[in-house]
């Protein structure tokens, strides 16, 4: 049992339910690849999910994935505000609400404004997809901040 402070790492603790985990989230890229989601379009789902839950463990992670695949600093530190500005695309703005709605459970009102607006720029294949990628990020952000997973430099 690995432990920090007064929380257990989940993932060494139960290490079968975290490779399922990690069996989900490698079906999840593939979903994603084959609904033509770019790599930085995911990386986006996740480090704005990973915010919006407050995950340093994935926010570091993510943040470094996002420019490997070419987003630009500038846009990762403008996610938080991705309403605000004209740096995203109808898809990342269509597939960012769908991943907020994903994450945070608005009324049903509000969710089913947010998934008509998604559906106006994305397939039925990328809904999907982005859901999928939104609920796997969600369940990763769980497993580190329970298990307080430290963000190394």
């Amino acid at each position: 049992m690995t432990v920090t402070g007064s929380h257990i790492y989940i993932d060494k603790q139960s290490p079968s339910a975290y490779r399922a985990l990690g069996g989900v989230a490698t079906a999840v890229a593939d979903v994603a690849r084959d609904a033509e989601l770019p790599r930085v379009l995911v990386e986006l789902i996740n480090l704005r999910v990973s915010q919006i839950n407050g995950c340093a463990f994935c926010l570091e992670l993510h943040s470094r994935r996002a420019i490997a695949a070419g987003e630009t600093v500038q846009r990762i530190a403008t996610l938080p505000a991705w309403r605000d500005t004209e740096l995203f695309d109808a898809t990342e703005r269509a597939a960012l609400r769908l991943a907020e709605i994903c994450t945070d459970l608005p009324s049903h009102d509000l969710q089913e404004i947010d998934y008509e607006r998604a559906r106006e720029n994305l397939t039925d294949d990328q809904i999907s997809a982005v859901i999928w990628v939104a609920i796997a990020i969600n369940a990763f952000n769980r497993v580190s901040i329970l298990s307080r997973h430290p963000v190394r430099q």
